[in-house]
């Protein structure tokens, strides 16, 4: 009588404790599958802003290309009238460089001309440049942000795998076994709920 008592308090116990594990492992599979929907979707962003900046980085730096071959070619014609004593014509082309270039020209003739040319010179950064290291930059940035964005909802996609062994263990808890094997099971389960959780907390979080 006494022994049937104990057993049927014990299966009561491992009851409650079983729908106790199961409602919170459900509730934490709900979790871990939206904060792995929120950063995929935060990886996609992060992906499109990296797309966004190569294309501006890209027409920037088409931008100081075209600057260093309208440069270079009035310079080949300032060498080529300079060679050929034509001062007038020297002076017509100077009041043609492009701000960028008299920069860098002025700098090239005040150090003695040592240089290889204007072009040559540190000073000489055209139009577009510090644009187009910028996107790089923020693209470089933005595509690190995705794989870090793409790993985070791995991380929380494979909580919620574990999560469902914890239901499968769970629930075979509830099966017409033995009380060892049922508090066997149960044990296991709520072993690896509780390790789940841990590592969950460790996590970022996104809303």
């Amino acid at each position: 009588m006494n022994d049937s008592r104990s057993g049927s308090g014990e299966r009561r116990v491992l009851d409650i404790m079983t729908v106790f594990v199961l409602s919170i492992t459900a509730v934490l599979t709900a979790w871990c599958g939206f904060e792995a929907s929120k950063w995929g979707g935060e990886m996609s962003i992060a992906f499109s802003q990296a797309s966004s900046a190569r294309i501006q980085g890209e027409s920037a730096e088409g931008r100081a290309r075209d600057a260093r071959l309208y440069d270079l070619s009035i310079y080949t014609e300032w060498v080529l009238a300079e060679a050929d004593g034509r001062d007038e014509l020297v002076s017509f082309i100077e009041e043609r460089f492009s701000p960028e270039f008299r920069t860098a020209f002025d700098a090239w003739d005040a150090g003695g001309r040592v240089e290889q040319g204007p072009l040559a010179m540190p000073e000489y950064v055209p139009p577009g440049t510090v644009e187009a290291a910028d996107f790089s930059e923020r693209a470089d940035a933005k595509f690190q942000e995705a794989l870090d964005n793409n790993q985070r909802g791995d991380n929380y996609s494979l909580l919620t795998v574990l999560f469902a062994l914890v239901l499968f263990l769970t629930a075979m808890s509830q099966r017409e076994l033995t009380p060892w094997m049922r508090r066997v099971l149960l044990g296991m389960g709520i072993a690896v709920g509780v390790t789940c959780v841990i590592v969950m907390l460790t996590f970022p979080i996104k809303l």
